[in-house]
């Protein structure tokens, strides 16, 4: 072997080996999002996490399937949701009320969107302080988008509006479970 076919083949074997490691680091990435009882997640992405309804005509199901009866139907496009567990077509979300339900996942968005479930307005500031200026506000028992949460504050948005509002005083915001994943299906408790 000449020493530029040496050259290209010890290059071309550190490239493939590379890709070997980026792969394995990706698989292992993937298999660290488990459910609450310690399953890897068929998605391969975090539970909880938080989705929100994509129509105003959305079922709740007792169980992960059409065989299962029909609960009730939500009817509030933009209403998040987080997911407690998951199937590979279908969510077990807890909704604002703590109630328990699956869901299609044809039926759920991706979109983060928050609610306001006080019967109190919650002031939507400039920036993330209380001190921060007055920019509108969300009015009890609506739904506006949500873009990211940090250090206690959530950025939200309506049209061209955009502004923070304190994480504690929306659904749709925070990382903990909000309903037990082992519940079953029905109205909260």
């Amino acid at each position: 072997m000449s020493s530029k076919s040496r050259s290209r083949f010890q290059s071309l074997s550190r490239r493939m080996a590379g890709a070997c490691v980026l792969l394995t680091l990706g698989v292992m990435a993937g298999a660290s999002a488990t459910m609450p009882d310690g399953r890897p997640t068929p998605t391969g992405l975090e539970v909880p996490r938080w989705l929100t309804l994509k129509s105003s005509e959305v079922r709740a199901r007792s169980g992960p399937g059409l065989d299962y009866s029909i609960l009730w139907e939500y009817r509030a496009a933009g209403l998040p949701v987080q997911v407690i567990a998951e199937t590979r077509e279908w969510r077990k979300i807890c909704d604002p009320e703590g109630a328990v339900a699956w869901v299609h996942r044809s039926v759920v968005s991706a979109r983060r969107g928050a609610f306001n479930a006080s019967v109190e307005e919650v002031p939507i500031r400039s920036g993330r302080s209380e001190e921060a200026g007055l920019r509108a506000r969300f009015s009890p028992r609506s739904v506006i988008a949500l873009d990211d949460c940090k250090d206690g504050w959530c950025e939200v948005r309506a049209r061209k509006l955009r502004g923070w509002v304190p994480e504690g005083s929306i659904f749709g915001g925070g990382n903990r479970a909000l309903c037990d994943a082992s519940r079953p299906a029905g109205v909260a408790r």
